[in-house]
């Protein structure tokens, strides 16, 4: 098995490399005029879009509402259902459920890795 910080190292290094290639693709597009205008086009649309978004929502009044509240309480449950399996899965028990159509679902877990306040010292 590979070592994670050899891993995370060179996850690192191409990310930094995808960064820079990202720019020059940028600094492409700005020196095309005719993007340019695309791109004012596509902010003037995007305006009128929000626009009727937002006369829609207000026409539908309470409905849309609650739709945004059950999209919170989804949410929160979901965070719930995945500590609860995390904690489950600890115990060394089996997490599974079944949806109303006798479909099983299991647990997958994923790792992301964030930048940490503390600063790590060499030979720490």
């Amino acid at each position: 098995m590979q070592n994670l910080q050899e891993i995370f190292n060179r996850v690192q290094k191409k990310k930094k490399e995808i960064k820079e290639i990202k720019a020059m693709y940028k600094d492409g597009l700005k020196a095309e005029a005719k993007y340019k205008d695309i791109v004012e086009e596509i902010k003037v649309l995007k305006d009128k879009k929000k626009q009727i978004e937002t006369n829609v929502q207000v026409d539908m009044g309470e409905a849309y509402d609650k739709m945004e509240t059950m999209q919170s309480d989804v949410n929160a449950d979901l965070q719930m259902l995945s500590d609860i399996a995390m904690t489950t899965l600890m115990d060394g028990k089996t997490v599974e459920v079944v949806d109303e159509y006798n479909n099983r679902y299991e647990p997958e877990f994923k790792v992301n890795l964030r930048k940490s306040n503390q600063i790590r010292k060499e030979g720490q």
